[in-house]
This record gives structure tokens, C-alpha cells and sequence, in this order.
């Protein structure tokens, strides 16, 4: 069980893991080892609550296909296990961030007194900066 909030949780067999050889450079080893792990997550067919389903959906993440397939590639560590929980993690955090609601941005305008503390701040700058001209003799 993956378990992404209080109430949410996700089952094992909804998450399709397979093992793969990891890309790059990596010496005799990366060869040999299947050691990269392909998570795949079918969002449409899950049991998420359809708010998260919406969310999700709406994303424009390239991990996300057209049909709602979540494809997650780990390799960044060397044991099957390691990249295991790294891929499960991605995905926790990727179904968070698709459900969190972004609060409600109010435009603002500043003060008066803090306009005139800025304009004044520049006049007094610039007398100093008038100052370091040359000397009239």
C-alpha cells in the first residue's frame, strides 16, 4: 500500500513495477544487472476519489500519457530496492502536488508612506551620486 494522505491510499496491484537495465555510462555491471525500475500507474482505472483523477488528468507533465498512464523511470541508485522506493516516492509526490490547492493570489498595492520612504530613499541617492562628480575650482 502506498499511502498518499489520511484518507487516500493506493493498492499494490494497481502499481505496475518492472525491472529494466539502467542507461549510461556504469562499467561491466549496468550490463549485466537489471537494476532501473519502470513504475507504471494507470490513473484512469485506479480507485483515486475523482477530484484526484481530475487533478491529475489536468497536469502537463510528460510523465502523464494521453490515456492517464504514469510512467516513472528510476535509476539513479544501484540496487533494485533502492530505485523500488525512489520510483514509489515520485509518485507520491507527483499525486500530492496535483492535489494541492494553490491559494488565491489578491493583488496588493503598497502604502503610502511606503511609496514616499522609496522615492525619498532615490532622491537621496541620487544627491550622493550628483556629489562624486568633479570638482568645480
Amino acid at each position: 500500500m502506498l499511502k498518499i494522505s489520511n484518507t487516500v491510499e493506493i493498492a499494490d496491484w494497481e502499481i505496475e513495477i518492472t525491472q529494466i537495465r539502467a542507461q549510461g555510462a556504469g562499467g561491466q555491471n549496468v550490463n549485466k544487472v537489471a537494476s532501473a525500475v519502470h513504475l507504471r500507474f494507470d490513473v484512469q482505472n485506479s480507485a483515486l476519489p475523482p477530484f484526484y483523477k481530475e487533478r491529475l488528468m489536468a497536469l502537463q507533465d510528460q510523465r502523464i500519457s494521453k490515456e492517464g498512464v504514469i510512467v516513472i523511470k528510476a535509476q539513479s541508485f544501484r540496487t533494485l530496492e533502492l530505485n523500488k522506493e525512489d520510483a514509489l516516492e515520485r509518485l507520491k509526490e507527483l499525486i500530492q502536488e496535483a492535489v494541492k490547492v494553490q491559494k488565491v493570489r489578491r493583488a496588493t498595492r503598497p502604502s503610502k508612506s511606503a511609496r514616499r520612504k522609496r522615492v525619498d530613499h532615490k532622491t537621496r541617492k541620487g544627491r550622493t551620486k550628483a556629489l562624486r562628480g568633479k570638482v568645480q575650482v
